[in-house]
């Protein structure tokens, strides 16, 4: 599962979608409330707009008194029993759909398609309930008043689409949070809901296509019967032309919400990912391909995360500087000859150390020791080479050039003696640093291989180290790299004796700090 960012806003700003791990009890006592309230709202609209069209568009003289008592009678009492006959069969239906989240549970493919699916089906239940309206009190208007039978028809009809259209975007906005859990961790091929271009195909016949036809319809109307008066028919146009336009805006805004929300959420995740926060996913809560979109993003953050804490943790093992180099060039075998500094530092009596303490100690020492030695070689821009047991092998001017690596090479031989003879007095080291030309490159195999550096200076500085161990300070330098440094860092230097190495045929004059 993706770590979650922060809670986005639901499609028409609101904050209904919460986070992932809520309780669901909290949660489906939320969800039931809300689709209750749109239940009762969307009957309620539908029973007003049947009202106030039948006001406006029935040719005079108007409903008889009969039709009158009549439908004052059947349209609370039909709203009602729709409220009644919607919770039972609707909100019952989808949360019995809905039933792996009170599980506590991940949804199988055939229950996560259903779910996502909910909203068209509330919306066919609102389109079942109001087409028998429609029915009904056409019906009742054929017994009681024959002339206005088919204007009750398509008044009822047209109220239909309004309720439908509010019912399915309401809906899919109280089930957004079962939708979030339903697609959470999950990047699906294809659509699971239906496409953004069949929602929009949707919206616009309930916003724009149905009205508009009611419209024509009611003018053809009122052109066959030749009855109805300039004034009634500019009236009835004038209501029902204001009536399209305010339901069209509102599907349209609606609409126009429900799309920008998922790419508005995508659009500031990357703006957090942009500034270097990789650990950072959005809910996925659209079935269409706005919801691939967040999914997709989502995979593609996760893939960043991976990437930046290989990336970290291949500085850690190699170095930072030798990551980026591996990183910018070709992964191949062999090196360059580079003119470089090396320091060398291992722990003295190691061997006796590891024999008379507990492991964890001797772990905690070496952890100790190499917190010194590595803080001063980064501090001088240097790189650890590498760790051998209980020594260090630090390298100045490679893979990244430096051009007075002897320089940082020395100063840091000096901060590395002092801070180990305050911070870390149970376990002195032996530091020896020398420059010379190396190979410095890839070594081992195309299958598994490592960045070193092989010569002379490497073979030196290790000699210099095991001298270093029974010398003043405990740090010696050849005076090659003493003569390379910088004039301020070479007179903080003082040459003292020429020794022969061991496996040297030329002797190496030691330099120790003043």
């Amino acid at each position: 599962m993706h770590p979650r960012s922060d809670t986005p806003t639901g499609p028409f700003g609101s904050g209904l979608l919460g986070p992932l791990d809520q309780d669901v009890t909290v949660l489906r006592r939320r969800v039931q409330r809300l689709l209750t309230a749109t239940l009762i709202a969307t009957n309620v609209i539908g029973a007003l707009v049947v009202v106030g069209l039948a006001a406006l568009l029935i040719p005079a003289p108007g409903m008889s008194g009969d039709l009158v008592r009549t439908t004052a009678i059947a349209v609370p009492v039909y709203v009602v029993s729709a409220v009644a006959v919607g919770a039972l069969w609707g909100t019952r239906g989808a949360l019995r759909t809905l039933h792996w989240a009170a599980e506590g549970r991940r949804p199988s493919d055939a229950e996560r398609v259903a779910s996502l699916r909910v909203p068209l089906r509330l919306t066919l239940m609102q389109a079942v309930l109001w087409g028998v309206a429609t029915l009904v009190f056409a019906a009742l208007a054929v017994a009681e008043q024959p002339a206005v039978a088919l204007t009750v028809f398509l008044v009822v009809a047209f109220a239909s689409v309004v309720v439908c259209a509010i019912a399915y975007l309401f809906g899919e906005f109280a089930l957004r949070p079962y939708a979030a859990r339903a697609l959470d961790g999950i990047a699906p091929p294809r659509p699971l809901s239906g496409g953004v271009n069949l929602r929009m195909l949707l919206f616009w016949c309930l916003g724009t296509g149905v009205p508009v036809a009611g419209l024509v319809v009611t003018a053809v109307l009122a052109w066959v019967r030749g009855d109805v008066s300039t004034t009634k028919l500019a009236v009835s146009v004038i209501a029902l032309g204001l009536v399209v336009l305010c339901f069209g805006l509102l599907v349209t805004v609606f609409t126009a919400r429900a799309v920008v929300n998922p790419i508005t959420s995508v659009r500031d995740a990357l703006g957090r990912v942009r500034a270097g926060e990789f650990d950072v996913a959005i809910p996925v809560y659209d079935g269409t391909e706005l919801g691939l979109l967040q999914a997709g993003f989502n995979d593609m953050a996760a893939g960043l995360a991976e990437r930046e804490r290989m990336r970290d943790l291949f500085g850690r093992h190699v170095g930072h500087e030798v990551a980026v180099e591996a990183m910018r060039s070709s992964a191949e075998l062999g090196g360059s000859v580079r003119t470089v500094s090396v320091l060398f530092v291992d722990l003295v009596g190691s061997t006796a150390l590891a024999a008379s303490r507990p492991p964890e100690e001797v772990v905690g020492l070496l952890n100790r020791f190499f917190a010194v030695v590595v803080d001063e070689v980064d501090r001088h821009h240097g790189l650890i080479n590498k760790f051998v047991g209980d020594a260090a092998l630090a390298v100045f001017g490679a893979p990244a050039a430096l051009e007075d690596h002897a320089t940082c090479a020395l100063a840091a031989g000096r901060a590395i003696a002092r801070r180990l003879a305050l911070e870390v007095p149970d376990g002195p080291a032996g530091i020896g640093v020398a420059t010379g030309d190396a190979v410095a490159g890839n070594v081992g195999d195309p299958r598994r291989f490592e960045y070193t550096v092989i010569g002379d200076p490497v073979n030196e500085a290790a000699r210099l180290t095991e001298l270093a161990k029974n010398a003043p300070g405990r740090l010696l330098a050849s005076w090659t790299a003493v003569e390379s440094a910088a004039v301020e860092e070479a007179e903080r230097w003082a040459a003292t004796e020429d020794v022969t190495l061991r496996g040297r045929s030329r002797p190496t004059t030691l330099a120790s700090p003043r």
